[in-house]
C-alpha cells in the first residue's frame, strides 16, 4: 500500500526471535524531501477579477520587508489597472490576517500612508458568522 507521506509494502506474517530484527521489507520508511517541489504564490483579487501576483522562488518565505514590497508593487498595479478607482471609491480596503508580516511596523505605516483601510481579522471572522447565519 502507498500513502502521500509513506512507503508502506505490504504487510506479511514474520515470527522472529525477541533479539532478532525485522527485515526492511516489513517497516514503514518516510520518503524523503514530501515538498521538494512547490512553491509559494502570493496573490490579490478585487471584486472584478485578479489583480497582482508573485510566485516566490523555492525555499522563500514571506518576511515583513518581502510583503512590504508586494504592497508598494500592488499599490502601482492598481493604478495602472484600477485608475478610477482611486477617484470613485477614494480608499482601498485590505483584507489580510495577523501573521507577523502583516501586522509589522513597517507594513502598518506604509498602509497609513497609502490611507488603505485594514478590515481587522476579527471583523472579517465576525462578519462571516453574520453572512452565514444571513443565509
Amino acid at each position: 500500500m502507498r500513502s502521500g507521506f509513506y512507503d508502506n509494502p505490504k504487510k506479511k506474517k514474520y515470527y522472529a526471535k525477541p533479539d532478532q530484527s525485522l527485515p526492511s521489507t516489513l517497516t514503514s520508511t518516510p520518503r524523503p524531501n514530501i515538498h521538494g517541489s512547490k512553491i509559494m504564490l502570493c496573490i490579490w483579487w478585487d471584486q472584478k477579477d485578479l489583480v497582482y501576483y508573485e510566485l516566490l522562488k523555492f525555499g522563500d518565505s514571506i518576511t515583513g520587508d518581502r510583503y512590504w514590497l508586494q504592497l508598494i508593487r500592488l499599490s502601482s498595479v492598481l493604478q495602472e489597472k484600477r485608475p478610477k478607482y482611486e477617484q470613485r471609491y477614494d480608499k482601498v480596503i485590505l483584507l489580510h490576517d495577523n501573521a507577523r508580516p502583516h501586522v509589522a511596523k513597517v507594513i502598518k505605516k506604509y498602509l497609513e500612508t497609502l490611507k488603505w483601510d485594514v478590515l481587522s481579522h476579527i471583523l472579517r471572522t465576525l462578519l462571516l458568522v453574520v453572512s452565514k447565519d444571513a443565509a
